[in-house]
């Protein structure tokens, strides 16, 4: 078989011009990249189905169900994570209510770090669902549907408003004290399983919006990811620090336009030399789909080896389990909450509430202020 083929290249480079290059021989990593989903996604699934038995324990006062609870519950409680992420940040403590949720962020982010925003399309399994629906939508279409650049920038900015939002909540507006507070009541003790009945009885509004997502993710690929998604756009930022590059090298290009062709972001990686761009998840779509050896490549910024694709499978996997691990080893994972106290929290669950606006984390702040001001003074300190 010949490792060699010719063909014709862009007008830019001459018209009806023929250009020989060297067929790329590594083998697509996308097949990998979907079983190591639909693993994560299966996870998932379990995990989902521990929790159903937990709650079921607690409903039933023992009766049915498990009296276990598993952590990685907590993975779908990015915003109460954040803030054990803050309090670490601030007092180097670990919130015992959701650590195992401090581990999977922080896991995220290190994932999204080294190996850019690859997260979102290795191991979340709503970018799964995300991708699953657009493949639907162009078969169905026979063309990937994309919006115009007009109303793209503005839908995109919405998830990083969300970002901002919870940053600015948390991250400047909370007192350390109202930050324990939080992490300490009752509302968030028992947040994942309000989260569980959020969905088990959903209201109808809300269901409207899932329902109307769901099916607009069909014609419009990553609709979530792309426009909504707090998470992705906290770790789109962290991505562009990431060390690791897809470039491109304009001398044996061949200008086929295959790698823009096949990006889920619609980034132009025909047209540039490094792809940096918050929108990559470093699915390798791009790479596989190059015809050209050595054209298109993952790289670090500095120097000029060459990463193989297979060890961004191992990159993305072990640093996670690393992550997640450490907190397992360290005995952090499983929460300090006594099931005799999940037990009472599940009499009085639908009247624990939170701060739902700025105005009302301001109040938390000042009440924890007069609660600190009317403290009783010591001797020494009534001395002085």
């Amino acid at each position: 078989m010949e490792d060699r083929k010719e063909i014709n290249v862009s007008p830019e480079k001459g018209e009806g011009a023929r250009k020989k290059y060297n067929r790329n021989k590594q083998k697509p990593i996308q097949t990998i990249r979907f079983w190591v989903q639909v693993g994560f996604v299966l996870l998932c699934l379990w995990i989902g189905v521990e929790f159903y038995n937990f709650v079921r324990f607690l409903e039933t006062s023992g009766l049915e169900g498990s009296a276990y609870r598993p952590p990685g519950a907590e993975g779908f409680l990015p915003i109460s994570s954040l803030m054990s992420m803050y309090l670490f940040v601030i007092s180097g403590e670990i919130h015992p209510a959701h650590p195992a949720g401090f581990f999977i962020l922080l896991a995220a982010i290190v994932v999204s770090f080294v190996v850019g925003k690859s997260f979102c399309s290795w191991l979340c399994p709503f970018g799964w669902l995300s991708e699953l629906l657009g493949d639907i939508g162009e078969k169905l279409f026979r063309r990937k549907l994309k919006i115009p650049m007009w109303l793209d920038y503005p839908l995109r900015s919405l998830k990083y408003l969300l970002l901002l939002f919870f940053v600015y909540s948390i991250f400047f507006l909370m007192t350390e004290a109202s930050l324990r507070t939080f992490l300490d009541s009752p509302y968030n003790i028992v947040a994942d399983i309000k989260m569980y009945y959020f969905f088990i009885d959903i209201s109808r509004f809300s269901l409207i919006i899932i329902v109307v997502l769901f099916f607009l993710s069909i014609p419009i690929r990553n609709l979530w990811c792309r426009y909504l998604c707090p998470y992705g756009a906290l770790l789109g930022l962290t991505s562009l620090f990431s060390p690791l590059k897809i470039k491109r090298n304009s001398e044996t290009c061949i200008d086929c336009t295959k790698c823009a062709k096949v990006c889920p972001s619609f980034i132009k990686v025909d047209k540039m030399s490094t792809v940096i761009s918050d929108e990559c998840t470093s699915c390798l779509k791009c790479i596989d789909s190059c015809p050209v050896a050595d054209t298109l490549e993952l790289k670090p910024i500095i120097g000029r080896s060459t990463l193989l694709k297979k060890y961004v499978v191992f990159g993305v996997v072990i640093l996670f389990v690393l992550v997640t691990g450490i907190g397992m080893i360290s005995g952090k994972w499983q929460n300090n909450v006594k099931i005799d106290e999940y037990l009472y929290h599940q009499q009085y669950l639908f009247g624990y509430g939170h701060p739902t606006s700025t105005n009302e984390i301001k109040k938390l702040n000042k009440r924890n202020k007069e609660s600190d001001t009317n403290i009783p003074k010591s001797n020494e300190e009534e001395d002085k």
